[in-house]
C-alpha cells in the first residue's frame, strides 16, 4: 500500500515537471516580437552616392508604401519591418528608377542591406 502511494506521488510529481517544461523549439523562425532592419545606399553605376533620391518600400501583403529621402551619402534605413512579410524596395532619382529588389520572409536575417543602383545617363 505504501509503495502504491509513493509510486502515485512520484507519477504526479513527474507529470507536473513535464507540464512546467517549455515546449521544444523547432526551426529557426524569429520570435513573433522580433523585427527587421533594412538599410542600404542608392548609387549610380560608378558607385557614387545619389543624394536626395527617394526609396520606396512596399509591403507586398497590404500594399502599403513607405518612402525615405536618402542622405548626402546616399544611405537609407527602414526599421521595424515584420519578419513574416515580403517587401519590395526600389529607388528613384531625377526620373530614373532602380531595379526592384525583394526582402523575403524566408530570409531569416534581422538586418538586411541592399544597395540600389540607378543609371545616371
Amino acid at each position: 500500500m505504501k509503495k502504491t502511494i509513493a509510486t502515485g506521488l512520484l507519477l504526479i510529481l513527474f507529470s507536473a515537471l513535464l507540464m512546467a517544461a517549455p515546449p521544444p523549439q523547432f526551426g529557426s523562425r524569429p520570435k513573433a516580437d522580433a523585427t527587421r532592419l533594412l538599410t542600404g545606399k542608392v548609387l549610380d553605376h560608378g558607385d557614387n552616392a545619389l543624394p536626395n533620391a527617394v526609396v520606396y518600400l512596399t509591403n507586398t501583403r497590404t500594399r502599403a508604401v513607405k518612402t525615405y529621402i536618402v542622405s548626402q551619402d546616399g544611405s537609407y534605413r527602414f526599421p521595424s519591418l515584420q519578419p513574416n512579410t515580403d517587401y519590395e524596395v526600389y529607388a528613384q532619382h531625377e526620373g530614373r528608377k532602380s531595379n526592384v529588389k525583394t526582402v523575403s520572409q524566408f530570409d531569416n536575417r534581422t538586418e538586411v542591406s541592399i544597395n540600389l543602383k540607378i543609371d545616371s545617363k
